[in-house]
């Protein structure tokens, strides 16, 4: 891993923040692909599963629910243990997270807000290099918490392990499909697979560039790209900083790795670390060399200045810091806290924005499968209250027939 600092360390991170993805250039493939699902249906489907999805010819896109409570029952005491302990954590997370209806009531006017959910989501489940079990956990448990109703879940070969989790949660569909042309059979519909409302779930650049695309048709949660994480410290022990670089960077070799501290020998040690804990682990490394960088400020404000700009996806920081933190999708806060107990098992959600998203907005959470409605009430008083500004601003507007609908009712009552 490069170490910078100065002039040389905030070019680096301005350009780091300004980092762009390559949807551009997979978009005519994936609008082609996505305008020949929609046209075509299940014919289309099919053949793209077939081709890319590694569907054998004949079989059904549906994993029948046979299949999955078989996997389920035959999984080993272990998994399902560990997806147990998994699914309980996030769950009460996501109770905790859930929002809740209120009212007030002030001279005559009540208003308040009532939560009611989506009535169908897609869940994304990468396959490719790994069996992102995990991701089944974190996109149907949230969704299940707020009361969605029909959940339909995507991927591309599914593997037992995966079926295993969705038979523990109660998936009763799941479909052996993948990339741009899962993405549209979602948002279209299919003679087999019905249209939802929402699509959430993490992807490759094609699935992300199809989730673009359909955005406009169908609900998306965001555009995720490669993995970031971010540490900052000057206190850190430098095995475990390695550690967490070296555990995100093994996701995808296009992942950002950086670390950003104000100590020179802690940046050295850090390296240094990197390099041996890496050896063996060729994504990893293939990233770390690749976008793996530390930075050395030169004041802890100017390491969160950079931090913050940056606004990655898993962000580090040491105790004390936490108030510093404005932009990151999840924050893992102290040296006990690596950031892969946040993509299991703590509880917080692990799909989250990436490409400086965390700007704007958090991870997946019960908030992206509800709608928070709001609900108004005016008594006679209370509209009597409120009557002269809505008439005045009305006017103002020239929108006479609003002004009149107030006045009507002052009138009668």
């Amino acid at each position: 891993m490069r170490i910078l600092s100065g002039a040389a360390a905030t070019a680096r991170v301005r350009k780091m923040a300004a980092r762009g993805s390559r949807y551009a250039e997979v978009e005519p493939l994936v609008r082609r692909i996505v305008a020949d699902v929609r046209k075509h249906g299940d014919r289309a489907l099919r053949k793209y599963a077939e081709r890319w999805d590694g569907l054998p010819s004949g079989e059904s896109l549906q994993v029948s629910e046979r299949e999955i409570q078989s996997a389920w029952k035959s999984a080993s005491p272990e998994l399902k243990a560990s997806l147990r302990t998994a699914a309980v954590n996030i769950r009460r997370f996501c109770e905790w997270q859930k929002p809740v209806e209120w009212m007030r009531t002030r001279k005559g006017v009540t208003v308040g807000q009532i939560v009611r959910p989506l009535d169908s989501v897609g869940c994304y489940v990468p396959g490719g290099r790994y069996p992102l079990v995990s991701t089944l956990l974190m996109t149907v448990i949230p969704a299940q918490v707020a009361g969605v109703q029909n959940i339909r879940v995507v991927s591309p070969q599914p593997r037992a392990e995966l079926l295993a989790a969705a038979g523990m949660l109660g998936v009763r569909e799941v479909y052996r499909i993948g990339g741009a042309q899962a993405i549209a059979a979602l948002a279209y519909g299919m003679r087999g697979i019905a249209r939802v409302d929402k699509i959430v779930g993490p992807g490759n650049v094609y699935v992300t560039a199809a989730k673009k695309l359909v955005s406009f048709d169908c609900a998306i949660d965001f555009l995720a790209g490669p993995t970031e994480v971010v540490i900052v410290s000057d206190s850190g022990t430098p095995e475990f900083i390695a550690a967490d670089l070296i555990a995100q960077a093994e996701h995808d070799p296009e992942a950002l790795a950086a670390f950003i501290t104000t100590r020179d020998d802690l940046a050295r040690r850090v390296a240094r670390a990197a390099e041996k804990l890496s050896l063996g682990n060729v994504v990893a490394r293939q990233s770390l060399r690749r976008n793996g960088i530390i930075l050395v400020s030169a004041s802890r404000r100017q390491s969160f200045e950079w931090a913050n700009e940056l606004a990655a996806e898993h962000l580090t920081v040491d105790t004390a810091d936490v108030a510093l933190v404005h932009n990151a999708g999840s924050v893992f806060v102290g040296a006990y806290s690596p950031q892969a107990a946040g993509d299991y098992a703590s509880g917080p959600n692990h799909v989250l924005p990436t490409g400086g998203a965390a700007r704007f907005r958090g991870g997946l959470s019960v908030l992206d499968f509800v709608k928070l409605i709001s609900v108004q009430q005016l008594s006679r008083p209370g509209l009597r209250q409120i009557a002269p500004v809505v008439e005045f601003l009305a006017n103002a507007e020239g929108l006479r027939a609003h002004a009149e609908s107030i006045r009507t009712r002052v009138g009668h009552a």
